[in-house]
């Protein structure tokens, strides 16, 4: 009875052994969006890219090496620990290949950190910070959308080739160059800006720049107006999305210069995808929806050439296919993980200049991607080749 016993665990166990594999290769191929479903962030990413990260699969035909493609998303709470938990536990217990918007720049970070140690796949289509191209660089990360740099010294270099009668665009590079009059910091998800204000109307600046995002840079242009600061001082935004501007309005939103990767309305591959989006959400696009769609469409590509979801082997195969969409023309991805493609300088149209529906932005200057993005030298990434 004992040994009788004993054979048959055995071959459970083999069984079982033998099992699990086969389970997770036939299963689907998970794709992770980990964003802000519910503060400050959610209109510029959250259920939007959810929703534009589906469309990508579905365009793709639902399925890649045989398999059928599922979307799971998660809500990091602007928390780098609540981002952290949940990202292992995808990777480590729920088969997710690879993560993707994360945009809160300390989540990110986290993600980043994770995803390398694990050697999976995170596509920073929603975070800012430019150390994820840096000294928090990653052979399996790459940072597709947007960053800090390109949106503060491209911005300034196509402001500066506006010439002479930009007077607005003159003084913005004054303000963010060596004639910065103050600094002050606020935390994030702030209701009240009036000592911040305050204190940058006490300078005098011709311009108060707003490095905020999202819920912040919507309440703090809010505030300046109720204090009367636009009437004598220019308000520049350093990371402005659409949705920031379909929430103020255009009365209070007029005039602002801000850089994006993205306009809904900047041509017809835009326009269509765009129109598509709208349907399904009732909402405008945002430069991280669209990065999104584009992130997960190149993704997939990669995947399939390589004929496998191995991180490093698929981060590699995306750096060497070049990126072509509705929203970026022959994009590069550079070693350290930077994709290359030009930014757009854009003034915010007043009330009477609108036509319809969304149209909220004029164009001023396209930024050519070399000029937009840090150079890969200057950025301290450790381990890109040396050539």
């Amino acid at each position: 009875m004992t040994s009788c016993g004993i054979s048959i665990g055995v071959v459970g166990v083999a069984l079982a052994l033998l099992t699990a594999p086969a389970i997770a290769q036939d299963g689907p191929v998970k794709l992770g969006v980990l964003t802000d479903m519910s503060s400050l962030y959610a209109d510029n990413g959250g259920q939007g890219s959810v929703v534009a990260a589906q469309m990508a699969v579905d365009d793709f035909n639902g399925q890649v090496l045989g398999r059928p493609i599922q979307i799971v998303a998660g809500d990091h709470q602007n928390k780098a620990d609540v981002g952290a938990t949940i990202a292992r536990r995808w990777l480590e217990n729920e088969n997710v290949e690879v993560i993707l918007d994360v945009p809160n720049s300390a989540v990110a970070l986290a993600v980043q950190g994770i995803t390398r140690d694990k050697k999976k796949l995170f596509l920073a289509t929603g975070a800012a910070t430019s150390r994820l191209t840096g000294d928090e660089c990653s052979p399996t990360g790459i940072h597709w959308t947007y960053d800090t740099y390109a949106l503060s010294q491209g911005t300034t270099k196509a402001m500066s080739r506006l010439g002479a009668n930009e007077a607005d665009s003159r003084k913005v590079i004054d303000a963010m160059g060596g004639k910065v009059a103050g600094a002050a910091k606020h935390p994030i998800n702030t209701p009240d800006f009036s000592s911040f204000l305050l204190q940058a109307q006490s300078s005098k600046a011709d311009v108060i720049a707003l490095a905020d995002s999202g819920g912040d840079f919507i309440n703090a242009v809010k505030q300046a107006g109720e204090f009367g600061i636009t009437e004598r001082q220019k308000l520049v935004g350093l990371l402005v999305f659409i949705a920031d501007i379909h929430s103020l309005g255009l009365q209070s939103a007029q005039g602002l210069m801000l850089s994006s990767a993205f306009y809904w309305d900047l041509n017809d591959d835009t326009r269509a995808w765009s129109r598509r989006f709208i349907a399904k959400t009732q909402k405008v696009p945002t430069m991280i929806h669209a990065g999104t769609y584009g992130a997960v469409m190149h993704y997939l590509k990669a995947v399939q050439a390589a004929g496998t979801l191995d991180g490093p082997t698929v981060a590699a195969t995306m750096r060497a296919m070049p990126v072509n969409d509705f929203m970026t023309r022959n994009g590069r991805i550079r070693d350290d993980g930077r994709l290359v493609r030009d930014m757009y300088l854009f003034r915010v149209k007043a009330p009477a200049q609108s036509r319809y529906k969304f149209d909220y932005y004029e164009l001023l200057a396209t930024i050519p991607g070399d000029e937009a993005f840090r150079p890969m030298e200057q950025g301290g990434c450790p381990f890109p080749k040396k050539s």
